[in-house]
């Protein structure tokens, strides 16, 4: 399922308020600052921190 681009400009990571980047292979938004991978769930993106998936650095998009 993919991401609306306005959406994509108006959500913002619930801990920091930065920009989340779509990650279309694991359908996630991901906050690169906190290293967050944020789930989309029936279309709807998930922003919860304590539904985030912890990325490691070298999961992170470049």
């Amino acid at each position: 399922m993919s991401v609306e681009h306005n959406l994509l400009e108006i959500v913002a990571c619930p801990l920091c308020k930065g920009k989340l980047h779509y990650d279309k292979p694991n359908n996630e938004l991901v906050c690169k600052f906190d290293r967050l991978a944020y789930p989309i769930k029936d279309a709807i993106p998930v922003l919860l921190v304590n539904e985030a998936r912890e990325m490691s650095a070298n999961e992170l998009p470049q």
